[in-house]
């Protein structure tokens, strides 16, 4: 792998560490050698979100109001896992890439839930050779992450939620492309209001209270299951 050239990489460097929170650069004609390299250079900085596309870099350093919504999703995953019985392994915050594809994309959180057993002793994961999450999150506070839609579409990812402020939306790619749906495919009966909700709930009166609001709620959908 070449390295940057030094201009060229201090200049980059040094704007992506004055980046205001929330805020988001953008630099065109990008090798991918040089995203690679960037990689390795911001290892350190695990807070920013970088992706790429065909060229395209984008830098994103997230708000603090974005860090506290993705902790809570992730949490909120764990409790329906647990009361539903699914399986899953989370993937923490994570650089999924292709080469082949020239695409890159770090989301918020990243869950296999069908390729469980395939992932469990595995310390790296290759999508060159690995099967992508099953699903992954983005928390859009100040940012929108629509633009990452084509990068998750090419790599196969199945699922994708957005959070928006009060609203947290579902998408199941379909033919390529990414549609909106009620119910999530992997978390059956949960829906994008249902995390909406314990989101505005830890807004309002703390992540404690919105877990156990969420749990309650999970207990009583899957009580009404078994009835039905």
């Amino acid at each position: 792998m070449r390295a940057m050239s030094l201009e060229a990489g201090h200049e980059i460097l040094d704007a992506v560490e004055h980046l205001p929170n929330g805020a988001t650069l953008v630099i065109h004609e990008f090798s991918w050698d040089d995203y690679e390299r960037l990689l390795e250079e911001l290892v350190d900085r695990p807070g920013l979100r970088i992706s790429y596309d065909s060229g395209r870099l984008e830098v994103m350093s997230p708000s603090s109001r974005h860090g506290r919504c993705e902790s809570l999703i992730r949490d909120l995953v764990l409790i329906f896992c647990e009361i539903f019985h699914v399986k899953l392994e989370g993937a923490g915050l994570v650089t999924w890439k292709r080469r082949s594809l020239s695409k890159g994309v770090e989301p918020d959180a990243s869950f296999y839930f069908q390729n469980v057993k395939h992932l469990i002793g595995k310390e790296d994961i290759d999508l060159e050779q690995d099967p992508p999450p099953d699903l992954v999150v983005e928390v859009d506070v100040t940012n929108s992450s629509l633009g990452k839609f084509p990068i998750y579409a090419a790599l196969g990812i199945p699922e994708v939620w957005r959070y928006t402020r009060k609203a947290c939306r579902f998408y199941a790619l379909t033919d390529g492309k990414y549609n909106e749906i009620a119910v999530s495919g992997f978390l059956p009966k949960l829906t994008g209001e249902m995390i909406a909700d314990a989101i505005e709930i830890g807004r309002s009166k703390g992540q404690d209270e919105a877990r156990k609001t969420f749990r309650r709620r999970m207990k009583a959908l899957k009580k009404e299951a078994r009835v039905l």
